[in-house]
């Protein structure tokens, strides 16, 4: 089995706070892995750090063989990061923007077209500026591109936030089909019921740092 993350006494610092204190975790291809735990536990950072945003100020990490203290940046060809912001441009219509984050992965934009109708983004929204979407839709757009772009790592920080039941069963299809085309899924959710029935695994994040767990009915803290 090939390990996609390691990280070994993994500390993160944002400013002087040690939003990560000491993480562990191992991730192995084909594997969809459950972040749990209450609200500022460091979720966020850890998804984060692995898509190769934030550097270590202790400890030690790798994510697809790229070492997290030394060359993270060559991370981001490789990485899909979804998080609460959609990065967007809200100026833009969806198609352009649709454009722009495809060429600037190497995507044709005839494959971006494809994901945006397989995601459900109606074809009379190509030409509406995003600041005119409801967050939804929005989120629809965002991940269109992450499906266009085929990384090999998806990093999801409450995916299926302001999506309607639909395109939340849309998203669990589109991860069981990245992961059966050989990808490998790190995804934070307070909604447990659901995404406990998509993961492999489940980590439970407290205190900045990642132990593997059981999931419980305290656990939606």
């Amino acid at each position: 089995m090939t390990t996609v993350v390691e990280l070994r006494e993994a500390v993160v610092l944002l400013g002087r706070f040690p939003a990560l204190s000491g993480a562990d975790l191992d991730v192995d291809e084909g594997e969809i892995v459950l972040l749990h735990g209450p609200n500022g536990a460091g979720k966020t950072t850890l998804l984060r750090t692995l898509a190769g945003l934030h550097r270590l100020d202790a400890g030690r990490g790798t994510v697809l063989g790229v070492d997290l203290g030394s060359a993270r940046r060559a991370l981001r060809g490789a990485i899909g990061l979804l998080g609460h912001r959609t990065h967007l441009y809200d100026d833009l219509t969806v198609l352009d923007n649709a454009r722009f984050w495809a060429a600037a992965a190497g995507v044709a934009e005839a494959d971006a077209r494809r994901a945006m109708e397989r995601v459900g983004v109606e074809p009379r929204l190509a030409d509406v500026a995003v600041e005119r979407l409801s967050a939804g839709q929005r989120r629809r757009v965002a991940l269109a591109i992450l499906v266009a772009r085929r990384p090999r790592l998806w990093l999801l920080d409450e995916p299926h936030a302001g999506l309607d039941d639909t395109g939340r069963d849309l998203l669990d299809e589109l991860l069981g089909e990245a992961v059966a085309a050989g990808a490998t899924v790190v995804l934070s959710s307070h909604e447990l019921d659901r995404a406990s029935t998509l993961a492999t695994r489940s980590v439970l994040v407290s205190g900045g740092t990642a132990t593997s767990s059981t999931l419980g009915s305290d656990d939606a803290a």
